[in-house]
C-alpha cells in the first residue's frame, strides 16, 4: 500500500514586525522595509497542515481530520489567531516572526501531538504570494 497525504486546511489573522533587535534602525529599515514599521502590520495567513501515512486499516484514516482540526484550533489558533505574535506570544518573544520561523514553530507544536509514524507538512501562506514549506 502506498502512502496518502491529507490536508487541513485554516487560517488565522496576526500582526508582527520584522526587527533584529541587535541591529541599528537604520539596518532593520533597509532590511525589512516596511516590515519593520514600529506599530506593527498585519497578514491572513493561510495555513495548510499536511499529515502522510498509510491508512489504518480499521478506520480507512491516516489520521481522524476532526481530530487534526481540534489540534491545530487548539495548539495553533487559539494561540495565535488576532495576536500581535512579537507582543503576545512566547514563541516570538525573541524569535523574529518571519514566515519562514512561524511556519517551523507550527511545525514544532504539531508534531509532537501527531503519532510518530506519521509525516507533517506546514505550508503556509502569508500573502497569495508568498507561502513557506517547511520541511522541504
Amino acid at each position: 500500500m502506498n502512502k496518502l497525504a491529507i490536508v487541513r486546511c485554516e487560517h488565522f489573522n496576526a500582526a508582527h514586525r520584522l526587527h533584529n533587535s541587535n541591529w541599528s534602525d537604520e539596518k532593520n529599515k533597509e532590511i525589512f522595509g516596511k516590515c519593520n514599521n514600529p506599530n506593527f502590520h498585519g497578514h491572513n495567513y493561510e495555513l495548510e497542515v499536511k499529515v502522510i501515512g498509510y491508512c489504518n486499516k480499521d478506520t480507512g484514516y491516516v489520521i481522524d481530520t476532526k481530530i487534526l482540526s481540534d489540534l491545530i484550533e487548539e495548539k495553533i489558533l487559539n494561540r495565535f489567531d488576532h495576536k500581535n505574535l512579537n507582543l503576545d506570544t512566547e514563541e516570538f518573544k525573541t524569535l523574529n516572526p518571519t514566515v519562514e520561523n512561524i511556519a517551523i514553530v507550527i511545525y514544532d507544536i504539531l508534531k509532537i501531538e501527531i503519532e510518530s509514524n506519521l509525516e507533517l507538512k506546514i505550508k503556509l501562506y502569508e500573502t497569495p504570494r508568498n507561502y513557506v514549506e517547511y520541511p522541504y
